[in-house]
């Protein structure tokens, strides 16, 4: 299983449309993301900065952040984060990969 830790950037103001956003999460999604072989996937929020800190555990190399061959399903739920987080040209979210420099079992 390979960890996965990233930040995402949230825009000022939008701190609660973003989680009223979540707590809704398409089942279709939630399926596809797990489908893809990722669980055990969190998003933290930095209040001071507005930086999203997520963490997933994935069962091969990809993770819900690979923009290759994005499905219609994700891509749906870009555009609609897209308002309310700092993306790139195709709606996908900044995603800035965190390198882990320790992990204790």
């Amino acid at each position: 299983m390979k960890r996965f830790a990233f930040k995402m950037f949230l825009k000022p103001g939008f701190e609660e449309e973003y989680q009223r956003r979540h707590a809704a999460i398409w089942p279709e999604l939630k399926q596809m993301i797990k489908d893809q072989g990722v669980g055990n996937y969190s998003i933290y929020w930095d209040r001071d900065t507005n930086i999203l800190f997520a963490y997933q555990e994935c069962a091969g190399e990809g993770s819900s952040q690979d923009t290759t061959d994005v499905d219609p399903i994700t891509q749906r739920w870009w555009d609609m984060m897209a308002d309310i987080m700092e993306v790139n040209p195709d709606n996908s979210p900044v995603t800035i990969p965190l390198p882990e420099l320790f992990h204790m079992d």
